[in-house]
């Protein structure tokens, strides 16, 4: 344990032993492990766009086994998928990286202008899968977020009393938010903030746009002249808005993008105080070779 992870594992005093020993698993873990630093690769892309969508560009990924070998191989922090992608696998490689549940998803099989995720496991799934922690996603600004919101708080409560770190992914959505609203940083910030106050250990966003989607926020930016101009600006303003940084925020590398276009993202992530990221697609929809090679230069920038 060194002074990055004891500074860190401060920032949640009112935690038992249990659940700060599991977080204490995720940041010590990879080749960033000790850092302060995060890579972790999530594939819940099956479940919430299809399995052709999600591993039709590297056939290879539709075999669980797949994405967890590339996960330790690479030096991820942690792994994150469904009930179905972790059953799999999780015996096999039992103890070889953290893993994390995630406990609700959604489907893309109907149009919904106000999405409600499913619950589709459980605690006691994740305590008998051996995780690390449980993972679990609200849209704030969807007529269904407060059901979402209650779901989740029962849910917190119970994996922090199995010793289980909280992992809540915050991804702005609903018939009150336009298309660009979505990302815009007031939103954005907005919402890092609810899963802050829902209890999350980590709290997962997209990246934010330099837009402002609230008239009201928009007065208030404006006045206070809050930085929004650069990537790394609004980076360091929604990690403020996560308790002055005291608590992990991670942001989503979303759809597939260039190499180029990701690694400025992430130094812009590194720049403004983020934590880390949470890349899926971006990842497995490559070669296992191109993979690795990506993974570990986003490790380097992290790292400095």
């Amino acid at each position: 344990m060194n002074d990055s992870t004891r500074r860190i594992l401060s920032h949640y005093p009112s935690d038992n032993p249990g659940s700060r020993a599991s977080l204490a698993r995720i940041l010590n873990h990879g080749r960033l492990g000790g850092t302060g630093r995060l890579v972790i690769l999530p594939v819940d892309q099956g479940f919430e766009h299809g399995p052709a969508r999600s591993f039709a560009p590297n056939p290879a990924g539709y075999d669980p086994r797949y994405h967890i070998e590339l996960a330790i191989a690479a030096g991820c922090n942690a792994y994150a998928a469904p009930l179905g992608f972790l059953e799999a696998v999780a015996g096999d490689y039992a103890g070889e990286i953290p893993l994390i549940l995630k406990l609700n998803n959604h489907d893309t099989l109907h149009d919904e202008d106000d999405p409600l995720s499913a619950v589709t496991a459980s605690v006691g799934d994740a305590s008998r899968l051996g995780c690390a922690a449980i993972g679990y996603t609200i849209y704030p600004g969807s007529t269904a977020s407060a059901r979402m919101y209650e779901n989740l708080r029962p849910l917190a409560r119970a994996a922090k009393a199995a010793g289980l770190a909280v992992v809540v992914w915050s991804y702005p959505r609903g018939s009150g938010l336009s298309k660009e609203g979505r990302t815009a940083l007031d939103v954005v910030a907005y919402a890092a903030h609810i899963a802050a106050e829902l209890g999350a250990h980590i709290v997962k966003v997209k990246l934010p746009s330099a837009h402002l989607e609230q008239e009201a926020a928009r007065q208030v930016y404006e006045k206070h002249a809050i930085p929004k101009d650069t990537l790394t600006d609004r980076v360091r303003h929604v990690v403020q808005s996560t308790f002055a940084g005291r608590r992990i925020v991670i942001f989503s590398g979303g759809a597939r993008a260039t190499d180029e276009e990701v690694f400025a993202e992430v130094r812009a992530i590194r720049d403004g105080g983020g934590f880390g990221s949470i890349i899926g697609r971006n990842s497995f929809q490559r070669s296992r070779e191109d993979a690795m090679r990506f993974l570990g230069r986003l490790m380097e920038i992290y790292a400095g």
